[in-house]
């Protein structure tokens, strides 16, 4: 079963990097895959994986069983990495590999002050999120002459670490997280065309 599930993701993530490397419009679509399509499994993806993380891994071993504490010094304190951290490393690696498309977490309250919006897709989708739980955004853009097809999805508090973290942060601008309300979003930019 597990070799099976992990050859049907091996597929998946291959079809959708045929698709980024091809390139396309956003009204156009190749093997009936659209940019929005691809975003939307993209991020199915990784908001499982952050999930799970979040979940099974920090929450579990740090607030339930209290095992090992998570930190942003992580190396330093011989701690867990935290999932805004992991993440982030995840999206650091797909840019080392060039899959053709990039993704981030940020947040119109963010803790560390890089992961703030900057083009007025990403201020105007996390808005949008904020204000419309459970609804995506999505948009194009032009950056550096590329036009890429954007999309912003929710990012919320699924579990206590979540919230403790963030509401406990000296450097956080909110302090009043609660289960379920979005935090942040996950930004996804994928070319429209060949660079």
């Amino acid at each position: 079963m597990k070799n099976a599930r992990r050859s049907y993701y091996s597929l998946t993530l291959g079809a959708l990097a045929m698709l980024v490397i091809a390139g396309c419009s956003s009204e156009a679509s190749i093997g009936g895959i659209s940019p929005q399509k691809m975003a939307d499994s993209l991020h199915a993806v990784m908001e499982a994986d952050r999930t799970v993380y979040t979940r099974l891994i920090v929450n579990r071993l740090q607030n339930e069983e209290k095992v090992i504490k998570a930190s942003e010094h992580w190396k330093d304190d011989k701690a867990l990495v935290l999932p805004a951290q992991m993440f982030r490393f995840g999206a650091e690696r797909v840019a080392e590999n060039e899959a053709g498309f990039s993704y981030s977490l940020q947040s119109l309250w963010p803790v560390n002050k890089q992961n703030a919006p900057k083009t007025e897709a990403e201020k105007t989708g996390l808005k949008f999120i904020a204000e419309n739980p459970g609804k995506n955004y999505y948009t194009e853009e032009k950056l550096g002459g590329v036009n890429y097809f954007t999309a912003v999805y929710p990012d919320v508090a699924v579990a206590p670490a979540c919230t403790t973290c963030h509401n406990k942060h000296k450097d956080s601008p909110r302090s009043d997280f609660k289960i379920g309300e979005v935090m942040g979003g996950v930004v996804i930019r994928i070319p429209l065309e060949k660079s």
